[in-house]
């Protein structure tokens, strides 16, 4: 068994010197359709596999497994903050979609997904970080800026953010009233709407999620893409538009520092 589970990164956290990644389905011990990182028992897979993948991921973010954090995650707009002393499954209860953290903590925040958008938070300054799933509701309803307001209550300097993969363009076709209530979200408005090969509406997520951060004041040159559409690429990516509710469960997870 590898000894921990890869991961994409984003250079500009890194540079701020936050262990982090977005993990792919690659490298874990799960099968079948679940292979082979996949973090949620739920959609079918066993609980032993889950806990063993939860383990890689906690070898490579350099936390003990019982501290990697995350929430039953609902769509909604609520942000809860984590201390090293919680106990994981009371939190893994609470609802949630953004998991704060403040630094010099041993642990860390995580969501999870299979298409929705994941973001990943660093404050510079006090070593503050933050976690957000940001699937088109929780967008709408402002689970982006929720967190960002909850970090910048703890944060001493500037922030850097990276957007992780999720469903792109290319393949996110939505109905006309939910295009609608994503063009009315952010500045980026019509523009992230284009019609599809099927005469549906496509929508650009990261282009929304972007505008919004920088609606809310933070400078473009402090949020990173780190590419990858989880619908057209099954070989990295579990999906739950291309694989039904049996869909496994990406991470995507920092420490403070």
């Amino acid at each position: 068994m590898a000894q921990e589970a890869p991961g994409l990164t984003s250079s500009l956290l890194t540079q701020a010197g936050f262990s982090h990644a977005f993990f792919t389905r690659a490298g874990g011990v799960s099968e079948g359709e679940h292979a082979s990182l996949n973090f949620a028992a739920a959609t079918g897979d066993s609980v032993a596999n889950v806990a063993a993948n939860l383990a890689l991921a906690a070898r490579r973010l350099g936390v003990p497994t019982e501290r990697v954090f995350f929430l039953s995650q609902v769509h909604g707009v609520d942000v809860v903050e984590v201390h090293e002393g919680d106990d994981r499954e009371r939190v893994l209860h609470q609802q949630g979609d953004a998991v704060v953290a403040r630094g010099g903590q041993v642990l860390a925040c995580g969501v999870r997904s299979a298409d929705c958008g994941t973001l990943l938070l660093g404050d510079q300054g006090s070593g503050a970080v933050a976690a957000v799933h940001a699937g088109w509701r929780g967008t709408v309803r402002g689970v982006v800026v929720a967190a960002l307001d909850r970090l910048r209550a703890v944060a001493t300097g500037e922030l850097v953010i990276a957007i992780g993969p999720h469903i792109e363009a290319c393949c996110f076709e939505v109905g006309d009233e939910v295009a609608a209530e994503l063009a009315a979200c952010s500045s980026a408005g019509a523009s992230a709407v284009r019609p599809g090969p099927r005469g549906k509406p496509h929508v650009d997520l990261r282009a929304i999620v972007r505008a919004q951060l920088v609606d809310a004041g933070v400078p473009p040159s402090r949020i990173e893409d780190v590419p990858g559409c989880t619908y057209c690429d099954p070989e990295r990516f579990f999906s739950y538009r291309r694989q039904g509710a049996k869909s496994g469960r990406l991470l995507a997870a920092i420490v403070p520092r």
